[in-house]
């Protein structure tokens, strides 16, 4: 089913779905800080009411139509719902990874013109810290919800193709760009992700853990509210509380990062139990190996449970997509990412000089989507090395076939000589070892390939598999071993491949 295009504003959209379907109900593992009268469960209409008083409260404390402010607090449903407040403002959301350094806010900051920052007690020394910005700007949010009866504000709009809301980039290859998206863009990718959830007939409780300041979050809220679904919204990712979450609720959709399944996939093969209601498992943000998506099918008391699998990029949103099965997965290769969705996204291959080339062929990945970001926020000049016409190249590595069905090997920056797809190995070997948590192959400092691992905390590294397992591949060093904690990872939980080729050359 297709679903018409609208615009996305971020408050107007919640609105409607608080008006639509007030009795929603909306689930939440632990206190909300920036909502605690929410508690641990409301409904739409319920967080929408909440949602006016926090304008009126930043309303209250000066923060008018067009302004810009940084949300850089703990990571939870309210860094979300205070993007949606500042929206009714007519004011700008611009999403930050609390896991940022102060440094990398200053120069956020300086981008932004004087913005106001919103923190919280996670983010509190780190904001407190910042050389460009004055304390007058900085709004705490323990302290903003205390500031009672502030008088109730009109809603303001911004025009549908100025800039209303910023994410970041990753930041793995030095200091993050800021993306800037309208109500326009993220119209198209609603529209995307609508289509998708219409072909969920039953509205049922979803579950999902994934970063609130990624553009992933608001495009997914907004189509599920505009869907009327239930949410569950997931906290704290540890296991005995995802364990606790889900057996409590018992959820049917069920979302989070690559890694975050693949951690995960331990807790679903010993207590398979806790995943059985879940129906329709969603991933984005990265590739992931096919022993952790049938893992999680198993579990389901579903007679035809679904992994769907979507390959995009923050600049571009929701590209490419495929749905697995239980059995299609005994004959599917985990790097096959699917196809476009006809109308909104598609993907080409070009070579080294921009031409593109045949089925089969690899080269580098080129996105068509209608919802493409405008820009990086004062960096024009950078976000246009990337455009192609209508086309942006995705800055990665892979092929097509004569289906027109995706295949992705690597990103262009992390490629090894020795070896076609560094992320095929991964997946081999993760499908290979359950008792991996993760593998990575970074360039050594000879450029070799250089296998880095962690080992599940309840089970024991077993050599004689691991040789077993590489003894039919290229040459790779032997591995090195690294808590899972210890790896270094973007707010997506994406490893930072770079970073830890740095390390590597440093010691």
């Amino acid at each position: 089913m297709m679903n018409k295009y609208e615009p996305l504003n971020l408050y107007t959209n919640f609105a409607k779905a608080a008006e639509k379907f007030p009795n929603k109900s909306i689930y939440f593992d632990e206190p909300l800080i920036a909502f605690p009268e929410l508690q641990l469960e409301t409904t739409y209409l319920g967080c929408r009411n909440a949602l006016i008083e926090r304008a009126a409260q930043l309303h209250q404390l000066g923060v008018k139509k067009a302004d810009k402010i940084i949300v850089y607090k703990s990571a939870k449903f309210d860094t979300y719902l205070l993007a949606v407040a500042i929206s009714y403002l007519g004011a700008v959301p611009v999403m930050v990874s609390p896991h940022l350094p102060a440094e990398t806010i200053d120069i956020f900051v300086n981008r932004l013109d004087q913005p106001w920052l919103l923190f919280d007690s996670e983010t509190n020394h780190k904001s407190n810290s910042l050389n460009n910005l004055p304390d007058a700007k900085l709004i705490e949010v323990e302290q903003l919800i205390l500031n009672a009866h502030a008088p109730q504000c009109p809603q303001e709009e911004l025009e549908k193709d100025e800039i209303s809301y910023m994410t970041h980039t990753s930041g793995t290859t030095g200091v993050p760009k800021l993306i800037a998206h309208s109500a326009n863009s993220m119209g198209w990718r609603t529209k995307w992700q609508k289509n998708i959830f219409s072909m969920i007939r039953k509205k049922e409780l979803v579950a999902f853990h994934i970063s609130p300041v990624h553009s992933r979050f608001n495009i997914g809220i907004s189509s599920l509210m505009a869907k009327g679904f239930p949410l569950l919204p997931i906290a704290n990712p540890a296991k005995e509380n995802v364990s606790r979450i889900l057996t409590t609720y018992q959820p049917r959709i069920l979302e989070t990062h690559p890694n975050h399944f693949v951690q995960w996939a331990s807790l679903a093969r010993e207590q398979p139990e806790v995943f059985a209601s879940i129906k329709f498992y969603h991933s984005t943000f990265d590739a992931i190996n096919k022993e952790t998506m049938a893992t999680f099918l198993r579990c389901s008391n579903s007679k035809s449970p679904v992994f769907l699998q979507v390959y995009g990029q923050s600049e571009c949103g929701p590209m490419i997509m495929r749905a697995n099965t239980k059995k299609s997965l005994k004959k599917t290769d985990a790097r096959d990412m699917g196809i476009g969705m006809p109308g909104l996204t598609k993907v080409r291959i070009v070579d080294q000089e921009g031409n593109q080339v045949g089925a089969n062929v690899s080269g580098n990945i080129q996105m068509f989507s209608k919802g493409r970001a405008l820009t990086y926020y004062k960096e024009d000049a950078r976000f246009k090395e990337n455009v192609y016409g209508k086309w942006w190249d995705s800055g990665d590595y892979g092929s097509k076939d004569h289906l027109g069905r995706l295949s992705l090997h690597d990103r262009q920056v992390d490629l090894i000589a020795t070896i076609e797809s560094s992320l095929a190995i991964e997946d081999k070997l993760l499908d290979a070892m359950p008792f991996l948590d993760e593998v990575v192959l970074i360039r050594g400092v000879d450029g070799s390939p250089q296998p880095i691992l962690a080992v599940n905390e309840d089970k024991e590294m077993d050599w004689e598999q691991w040789w077993k397992n590489v003894s039919d591949l290229p040459h790779i060093n032997e591995p090195i071993i690294m808590k899972y904690e210890d790896l270094p990872r973007t707010a997506t939980m994406k490893i930072q491949r770079l970073e830890m080729e740095r390390s590597l050359k440093n010691n």
